[in-house]
Order: structure tokens, then sequence, then C-alpha cells
């Protein structure tokens, strides 16, 4: 199956449990990887029979800056549930990194990974 992929999609938000998190916020970076057919796009070089990743990365820009959520597992399913209503794509694989996490003693940048099909 083809793959269109968009990767490090950067927003800013205040999502997270705890009230730093909240009151500081943090930039998140997501990546998105589509499964579709994706034949048509490339035989006739036209946007219409493609998936627009410019449309992409606007959704997902929308939904990270949004309402704010506790976890990033919710905003990643909150992606993925989108991305698959919204576009033609078989499989949506959805990669949500916290960039900037305001908590005492983290080392590391925490993400979470998932993956939703039709």
């Amino acid at each position: 199956m083809d793959k269109l992929t968009l990767d490090d999609v950067r927003f800013f938000g205040r999502h997270g449990v705890t009230k730093a998190e909240e009151s500081v916020g943090a930039w998140f970076s997501v990546d998105v990887v589509l499964s579709a057919d994706l034949t048509a796009a490339a035989i006739s070089d036209d946007l219409g029979a493609a998936i627009d990743y410019g449309a992409v990365a606007k959704r997902v820009v929308e939904i990270g800056t949004g309402p704010r959520v506790n976890l990033i597992e919710r905003l990643a399913g909150m992606i993925a549930e989108s991305l698959l209503r919204e576009f033609p794509a078989r499989e949506v694989r959805v990669r949500v990194r916290k960039m900037t996490a305001p908590l005492d003693g983290l080392v590391g940048t925490p993400g979470v990974e998932l993956t939703r099909r039709r």
C-alpha cells in the first residue's frame, strides 16, 4: 500500500494533567502516515487525485490547538479519528510528541504512536 507521510507538524498547546502543563503549555510535534492508493495521483499529476498534505497539516494543527485534553493518547486518537473520517486513507498512523513538557526532572521527549484502520 502507498503511504503519504507528513513529519514534524508543530503547534503550541496546553494539553496535560498538571497545572504547569495547563498554565505554561508546551510545543507538540506530530507525524502522520496515511496509507492509501496513490496510483491516480502518481499517474495524473493532479492534486484532485491526491491527498492534500497541506489540508492534513491544517487539520492536525486545528485539533492540536483546539480544546485542551489531559492525555497525549487522547490527542493522538482525536487526530487519527479525524484523518480517517476526512481523508481517503485505509489506515492512519499518528505519532504525537510533547517537545517541551514542563515537568520537573523529565529527561527525554514523551510521545505516543497510534494506528487506526477502517
